[in-house]
């Protein structure tokens, strides 16, 4: 049995697997997934388990060079995305609409649900190197 970092299988296998510049979102429990992009569904019911818990998790065990979130989220969430940005030291953040976020799942290597229920709680991680 693994004892340190995250034990869900599905997460750890995609996280192993990651190349340079490749993909995993968070989102909430309303982003849609687009067909043929895996999905990896941690919600339990609205809120649990929570976006920044999920973000905690990955920023730990994934080498994060830039992410990508909804311009929307400054206005409609501010308090998710102040909590996202003190998470977000040494790493590019670039902004995009709702729309453009949506579509650009549609290469991620995989989605993980979460619970969350607040406007606009999705994040776009794209791995770097460790070198």
């Amino acid at each position: 049995m693994k004892k340190h970092g995250i034990l869900n299988s599905d997460i750890a296998k995609v996280l192993a697997d990651l190349g340079h510049t490749d993909k995993v979102v968070i989102g909430d429990a309303g982003l849609p997934i687009p067909e043929g992009v895996k999905k990896i569904d941690l919600s339990l019911r609205l809120q649990e388990p929570a976006f920044q818990t999920i973000l905690e998790l990955l920023m730990e065990e994934m080498e994060v060079e830039k992410v990508f979130l909804a311009e929307e989220i400054k206005e409609q969430n501010p308090d998710q995305f102040e909590r996202t940005m003190e998470r977000m030291a040494g790493v590019d953040v670039a902004f995009v609409t709702h729309e453009t976020f949506k579509e650009m799942t549609g290469d991620a290597k995989a989605i993980i649900r979460t619970g969350e229920a607040t406007p606009y709680s999705n994040i776009i991680l794209q791995s770097g190197v460790l070198f």
